[in-house]
């Protein structure tokens, strides 16, 4: 038997059908939070809003001696129902060792311990985002576990970085090579072997002696690898920006291209990766007009409740949040004459949009530049939402650090960016850049290595 806490359905609204041909079980008590929750425009109400719609479609009108025995949880229309779904009530712990109930967790632990007594015979199972809530329960004698159906990666160093790199000559490990000269482009068919295998479409191969290629196409026998000058990737100039090392300049290729619908950069605080996003933007909304807008957004805590108390307009109020992207600007504009005007007038011409994450649901952006900052506070749920909300014509660029989570209940291996990264890895469409390196600074160098 799994038993729900509230902020796993709140990380996920559809967990209830992760379960398998388990019985998942949901206390009253967490349908008391979800009630709690559900009112306001915050992406969190919304998520128990679904979450509630989901328990009422799955019970269906079963009556209350079936629900309390377990509905079978039907998935799809055709398919068996796998598993049950039951409602645990409140039931008042006679025994001495109780938790004190003036914590919703403690009754929660207590219904449990109750159910254990009951049945003996069957492993009863907290599930919870919460590790104080998992150490509470299990120093209780209730066995507790974290939700990880979502968790693609034992490991954050095995995500794919989007390159690999070969010590030397890249050369030197093929054994046969076929090259070909396509509308002024050269590729190179390999046999798909060795390091080789482990190339994911749209990543690069790099080596110590300049060669630099990408992998265009990928099948079970071989890989098309176009080649790429590093003396130009290195020199492309994009918005008076010019890349200073070559993860830089290949994340610029990627947030170029406009067969790439999805990138996605990672990287420490400082390693370039709003800088490229905004340069590479602007140059595609203004100089190129291949994007009619830019769309940014981020994880903001605390934007609904704290923006009508702001004075201003509605760009004023905006003005905190959009700090990162006006830094940017500035930095893009250093050397012109009079800076501030530059970043003006640039903020006059660009149609740069700031969203709330909590509005964006339900929209649809065409032929949109779409910038996800601070990726890696959302879960799975929120990445999908916010992808999904990408029209014809338009591109998703995901930005984030794994080394700082500030959501609580995520941590690197639950975020929606390790989610994305691993899900996305086979996209034709889509593209990764790790980047290396902290060109922000020598402080900040320092800083991020001996802090």
């Amino acid at each position: 038997m799994y038993v729900l806490d509230t902020n796993v359905l709140i990380h996920d609204p559809n967990a209830l059908l992760n379960f398998e041909e388990h019985d998942v079980i949901i206390p009253m008590t967490v349908l008391e939070e979800l009630d709690g929750l559900k009112s306001g425009k915050q992406s969190v109400a919304a998520d128990c809003r679904q979450a509630i719609r989901t328990i009422d479609r799955l019970l269906g009108d079963a009556s209350p001696k079936d629900i309390e025995k377990g509905v079978p949880i039907v998935r799809a229309k055709m398919a068996e129902p796998l598993g049950t779904l039951s409602i645990l009530m409140s039931t008042e712990n006679t025994g001495n060792h109780s938790l004190p109930e003036h914590l919703n967790d403690n009754k929660i632990i207590n219904t449990l311990a109750a159910l254990q007594e009951r049945h003996k015979s069957r492993d009863i199972i907290l599930v919870s985002k919460d590790i104080n809530m998992r150490l509470k329960a299990r120093g209780f004698g209730v066995e507790a576990q974290d939700y990880q159906n979502d968790q693609l990666v034992d490991d954050i160093n095995l995500l794919p970085k989007g390159y690999i790199e070969f010590p030397n000559s890249f050369w030197d490990t093929i054994a046969k090579v076929e090259t070909v000269q396509r509308d002024g482009v050269t590729e190179h068919i390999l046999k798909r072997e060795g390091e080789l295998a482990k190339l994911n479409i749209n990543e690069f191969v790099l080596d110590e002696q300049g060669f630099i290629g990408r992998a265009v196409n990928i099948t079970d026998t071989q890989v098309i690898i176009r080649d790429l000058h590093q003396h130009d990737l290195m020199n492309e100039e994009v918005w008076g920006l010019v890349p200073r090392d070559i993860y830089q300049a290949m994340a610029l290729n990627l947030l170029l291209d406009p067969d790439i619908h999805l990138v996605n950069l990672t990287g420490s605080a400082g390693s370039g990766k709003t800088i490229l996003a905004l340069a590479a933007c602007i140059e595609m909304t203004v100089a190129s007009k291949l994007y009619k807008r830019i769309i940014a957004t981020r994880s903001t805590q605390g934007l609904d409740e704290d923006i009508g108390f702001l004075p201003g307009t509605e760009a004023e109020k905006m003005e905190p949040w959009l700090g990162a992207i006006v830094d940017n600007l500035e930095a893009l504009h250093e050397d012109d004459e009079n800076m501030t005007a530059s970043v003006d007038y640039i903020l006059s011409k660009v149609p740069l949009h700031f969203k709330s994450m909590n509005y964006i649901r339900g929209r649809s952006f065409q032929h949109s530049l779409i910038i996800i900052d601070e990726s890696q506070n959302l879960t799975p749920h929120q990445i999908k939402t916010i992808i999904t909300r990408a029209g014809n014509g338009s591109k998703v660029i995901c930005l984030g650090n794994l080394a700082q989570i500030d959501t609580p209940y995520l941590s690197a291996l639950s975020s929606g960016l390790t989610y994305m990264t691993e899900r996305f890895k086979n996209f034709s469409h889509g593209g990764h850049i790790h980047l290396q390196g902290v060109p922000r600074s020598l402080l900040a160098e320092f800083a991020e290595a001996n802090l």
